[in-house]
């Protein structure tokens, strides 16, 4: 990779390379933006091909945070730490206290968290270090499980997209098909069972859909099946890139709404849904209760202040509708317009500053 013009290509801040030879440490922070504020995203640890395989998958994820907290409306930036190693045999307090001291370092330009291969206990590890933390256990002021908060979001989030699609937000009396129904797709089934809404689920655990089907009244079908099943809404809450030119042809939904991230397997299935009509609810805009919750542990966390937060998801699902109306333009492209314009309103507002700032010493000088 030439790093430096990829860098500059999509206007990244920083790279750093962090290695402790005592305890096999060998990281990569991505900071791609922070005109927001401090860079805010979770720590992955995994098996990488190769070192340019894990320098591509931070420098991707980085800025995909910036995108997911601008649109979110956080006043965080976006960044990203991968760790090379196996999750289930290299890690080591050792490690993550060797890491926590590269945070520290970078005094608060660098906020991490939870994320693939790490958990709750190797955040508390980091926090022995460095304060510059989020996801830690309860007992150290940490929000906790970010799952129903995570499922909240998407709720609301849904309500927005069908209240586009249907004329109402409500969800009573709606087939709602819910691929895969892990921590948070259990939890957004009791939301909507609450609300009268009815499900249909698949996940490749058994256990998990017998206990939606036994806890929910819901009707279980078989993996490949979920996407031509008769519903208005589709959720995709497990696999990536389920919107495909496979699945799409099946889908009978008017609505996409889940909690599952990278639901378009390309770009273009985001201009073919739109096409088709079907309004999509963007991936990281509807799933964003999770780092909204974590991040207001940087308040000193208030379950009730991060859950109002957290409804708003509803208005930021709006807005993206809106934008995409303005624009004529697939919602999928307007979430990033809408990250977009909040960061450069914010570049223009701190160089209006500046340029008054500069302005009135010039006239003292005077």
């Amino acid at each position: 990779m030439e790093l430096f013009t990829y860098m500059e290509k999509y206007d990244y801040e920083q790279l750093v390379f962090c290695q402790d030879k005592q305890s096999g440490l060998k990281a990569i922070i991505a900071i791609h933006d922070t005109t927001l504020g401090p860079a805010l995203g979770g720590t992955r640890m995994w098996t990488y091909a190769s070192e340019e395989a894990a320098i591509e998958d931070a420098l991707r994820l980085a800025k995909g945070m910036t995108y997911k907290n601008a649109a979110a409306g956080l006043n965080l930036g976006g960044g990203k730490t991968v760790i090379i190693g196996d999750p289930r045999k290299d890690k080591s307090e050792e490690l993550f206290r060797a890491f926590g001291r590269y945070i520290q370092g970078l005094n608060g330009r660098y906020i991490t968290a939870e994320d693939v291969g790490t958990t709750v206990a190797d955040m508390d590890l980091i926090h022995e270090e460095t304060d510059f933390v989020t996801g830690i256990s309860p007992a150290f002021g940490s929000s906790g499980n970010p799952s129903p908060v995570t499922a909240y979001g998407v709720y609301r989030g849904m309500k927005a997209a069908a209240k586009e699609a249907f004329g109402s937000d409500s969800l009573e009396g709606k087939v709602v098909a819910i691929q895969g129904v892990g921590n948070v797709a259990y939890t957004l089934c009791k939301y909507l069972h609450e609300e009268g809404a009815q499900l249909i689920v698949t996940d490749i655990n058994k256990e998990a859909v017998n206990r939606a089907v036994e806890d929910f009244g819901a009707k279980a079908v078989e993996p490949d099946e979920i996407y031509g099943v008769d519903c208005d809404i589709y959720a995709p809450c497990a696999l990536g890139a389920t919107v495909n030119d496979v699945t799409i042809p099946q889908l009978k939904a008017k609505v996409i709404a889940g909690s599952a991230n990278n639901q378009l397997k390309e770009a273009r299935h985001g201009d073919v849904i739109h096409e088709l009509g079907i309004v999509y609810a963007p991936d990281y805009v509807i799933n964003a209760g999770g780092v909204i919750n974590v991040a207001d542990e940087l308040y000193g966390y208030n379950q009730e202040r991060a859950m109002k937060k957290v409804e708003l998801i509803y208005d930021t699902i709006e807005k993206v509708i809106n934008i995409a109306k303005r624009d004529r333009i697939p919602t999928y492209q307007a979430a990033d317009r809408l990250a977009e314009e909040r960061i450069e309103k914010m570049r223009n507002s701190r160089s209006q500053f500046l340029q008054n700032g500069q302005h009135i010493l010039s006239r003292r000088n005077k």
